[in-house]
This record gives structure tokens, C-alpha cells and sequence, in this order.
């Protein structure tokens, strides 16, 4: 005997034609998914790709259509990226390994915060790489951006190698260190803090292409580029620089200023890009978006402060828990600015006006004269 009633197999048939529409909806989604990341089909009968067809977001990306250059600034920072090459590995460590081992060489304070500094920049080097890999090249159409991205994700790789030599060579507990970021609290709530901002972008059905969806790649690149990148590597610059200064852990430094140069073009670059978007999609830019990325950079600037008091609770000779805070407002509100955007912090004085000159380009002296060429062995002395 047949039977008519409502079984679930019976409720599939009698939805058949919503599923089936469902399902054709979803595969023109990736169908369009698949043209901008470049993963789709040929199409023969596409044309050739003007200037004026490329945009930063929900364009037609084919197979990488570089030519012809419609972002100059793009393709120029990823020349000067290549002109920054450098190693770690290019760096004596030989007095840094010297003076760490000196029973009075420095202050607890002082390898207090060089510890904090070394299991911040360890695990935030990779969560920048993940964020480039996984979410910002698949979802930025622009092909010379990419190739920039390309670029920046290797220097991200150096970065973490820096801080693998680094741990190496002054034989640091490389336990304590690679997993501070989910033991020490200051390092845990950045981490976190940069992690739920790409929460959506972890999802692999995300894809841009409404106002929601491209509100929130905007936000991810907000969130690593101008805060992550543009603020919250900064008090750590200032600490080992200020060293360095003092000629203490002078390779670490070297390998720092090295590291605040690519993350100056990092930066720059993110803001570019941030700002291009803008200019093409303007509707994304309202006043609620706004000031929701004022509120992320004022809690950015505060999660920093507590970073900061956490890492120098009693500070050591010119530099201070009070004076990193009022150069993180200096930050905040310059990263504003380039935003367009009305400061969040009273007006504020830069307690560090050289770590200006640190990541001048123009200023510095021979980026590469104090390289060692011998650096195989650079690192490799036993001081037993």
C-alpha cells in the first residue's frame, strides 16, 4: 500500500524545485567567486582587460591581468619591497649573545621586556601571514595589489624567522616564548582582539560583493593593517630601538629596524589600499562605519597601553609604560588622519621623535653596511 504522507524523503520531493534553486543560486555564487579570486574558467569571449575595467574589489580577476598598471603605487611598493630584501640570518648576533649571558650586562627590567617584545612579534608575524594568505588575496581583485601581497607574505616569513634566530641564538626557552600569546594575558587580548576581527572571513562560503559583505573585508584590513601593523607593533619598535640606542642587543635592533622598514611599507600600502576602496565604493564609507573604526583604533591604542604597562611596569632609562601610551595616542591619531578620519585622543606630543628617523628611508644610513659577510657563521659561536 502506498503511503502519501509527509515523510521526510517525501518533504525533499515536495521541495524539490526550492532545492534545486537554492543549489543553482549557490553555484553562480561560486561561479562569480571563481572569477575574482582567478580560479574560473577561461572565458574565450572575454576581452582584453582595460585600465578601467580592473578595481580593488568584486572585479573580474581572470588568470593575474598585471598589465597594463592601473595602481602605479601598488606595483612601486612592491619594487621597493624587493630593494628591502634582507635576512636575519645576515646579522651577527655575537655581542647580543655576549651581553644576554653577562651576569650584570642587563637589568631584569630590561630582559623582562625583551621577552614580553620577542613573544608578541613571534605569534603576530604568523597571524598577519594567515590573514594575507587566507583572506586578503582571495578577496582583493587588483593584480598588481596581489603582487604586492605576494611579496609582503615572504617578508612576513622573514619576520617570523627573525624571531626564531633571535630565540636560537641567545638559547631562550622557546616554549615560553612561542606560546605567550595564549599565556600571557597583555598578548592573549591583542590576539584575540585581532582574531574576531576576521571571524566572517574564516568562514569559506564569505565572499564580497554586498554592502555587508565588503563592509567586512574593509574592517579586516582596518584591523591588520592600520591597527595590527600600524600600532601595535610600534611600542615594541620603541623598546628594542631605545636599547639598540643605548648599544644593548644591538643585533635584535639591527633586525628591528630592518623589520620597522618593511612594516612602514606594510602600513603604507594598507592605507592605499583602504583609502582606494573608499574612493570606489563610497557607499561603504557611512558615518556608522566611521565611527566604528574610531572606536576599533581607540581600543586598540587602550589594549596597547595595557601591553605597554605589562612589559615595563617600572620602565628602564628613557622609556616608560606613561610615555608609550602618549606615543600610541601620537599613533592613534595619525592613523586617523590617514583614514580621514577626526582624531579619538586629545592632541599629542611624540615622546619619540627619533624612531621618525628610524623608519625614514631617506635618513637612514646604508640600510646594509653593518651586514656581516660571514653570516653563515654569524650566529654559531659557543660562549660556553
Amino acid at each position: 500500500m502506498l503511503d502519501w504522507s509527509e515523510t521526510s524523503s517525501n518533504k525533499a520531493i515536495h521541495h524539490l524545485p526550492q532545492i534545486l534553486k537554492q543549489a543553482e543560486t549557490a553555484g553562480q555564487a561560486g561561479n562569480e567567486s571563481a572569477k575574482q579570486t582567478g580560479l574560473g574558467e577561461i572565458d574565450r569571449a572575454g576581452g582584453r582587460v582595460s585600465v578601467d575595467d580592473k578595481r580593488m574589489i568584486n572585479c573580474r580577476a581572470d588568470v593575474n591581468q598585471l598589465l597594463p598598471l592601473k595602481y602605479k603605487w601598488a606595483w612601486e611598493k612592491y619594487l621597493a619591497g624587493c630593494n628591502n630584501h634582507w635576512m636575519p640570518t645576515e646579522v651577527s648576533m655575537q655581542a647580543d649573545i655576549a651581553l644576554w649571558k653577562s651576569r650584570d650586562g642587563l637589568t631584569d627590567d630590561e630582559r623582562h621586556a625583551i621577552k614580553r617584545n620577542l613573544g608578541f612579534f613571534a605569534a603576530s608575524e604568523s597571524l598577519v601571514a594567515n590573514n594575507i594568505v587566507l583572506a586578503i588575496y582571495r578577496h582583493l581583485t587588483n593584480p598588481e595589489c596581489r603582487q604586492y601581497l605576494l611579496r609582503q607574505a615572504f617578508e612576513e616569513a622573514v619576520h617570523t624567522h627573525t624571531f626564531q634566530y633571535i630565540v636560537e641564538s641567545l638559547g631562550l626557552d622557546e616554549g615560553e616564548l612561542f606560546n605567550m600569546y595564549r599565556e600571557v594575558p597583555s598578548i592573549t587580548d591583542k590576539a584575540a582582539w585581532a582574531l574576531k576581527h576576521t571571524q566572517n572571513l574564516d568562514n569559506p562560503q564569505f565572499r564580497t560583493g554586498t554592502p555587508e559583505a565588503d563592509q567586512a573585508f574593509l574592517r579586516d584590513l582596518v584591523a591588520f593593517y592600520v591597527i595590527f601593523e600600524g600600532m601595535w607593533f610600534y611600542t615594541g619598535f620603541a623598546q628594542i630601538l631605545s636599547l639598540g640606542r643605548r648599544n644593548k642587543m644591538v643585533g635584535i635592533a639591527e633586525q628591528y629596524q630592518y623589520i620597522l622598514r618593511d612594516e612602514s611599507i606594510h602600513l603604507n600600502f594598507g592605507i592605499d589600499v583602504i583609502n582606494q576602496i573608499k574612493i570606489e565604493n563610497p557607499h561603504l564609507w557611512t558615518p556608522k562605519f566611521q565611527e566604528e573604526v574610531r572606536q576599533m583604533i581607540r581600543e586598540a591604542a587602550e589594549l596597547e597601553a595595557a601591553y605597554g604597562r605589562d612589559t615595563m611596569p617600572r620602565g628602564f632609562l628613557g622609556l616608560n609604560a606613561a610615555l608609550c601610551e602618549q606615543y600610541m595616542h601620537f599613533i592613534a591619531n595619525r592613523r586617523c588622519a590617514q583614514l580621514g578620519l577626526p582624531r579619538v585622543f586629545d592632541e599629542a606630543e611624540n615622546p619619540f621623535p627619533w624612531m621618525s628617523e628610524a623608519m625614514d628611508l631617506k635618513k637612514e644610513k646604508n640600510f646594509f653596511e653593518t651586514r656581516v659577510i660571514e653570516y653563515q657563521n654569524g650566529g654559531a659561536l659557543s660562549w660556553e
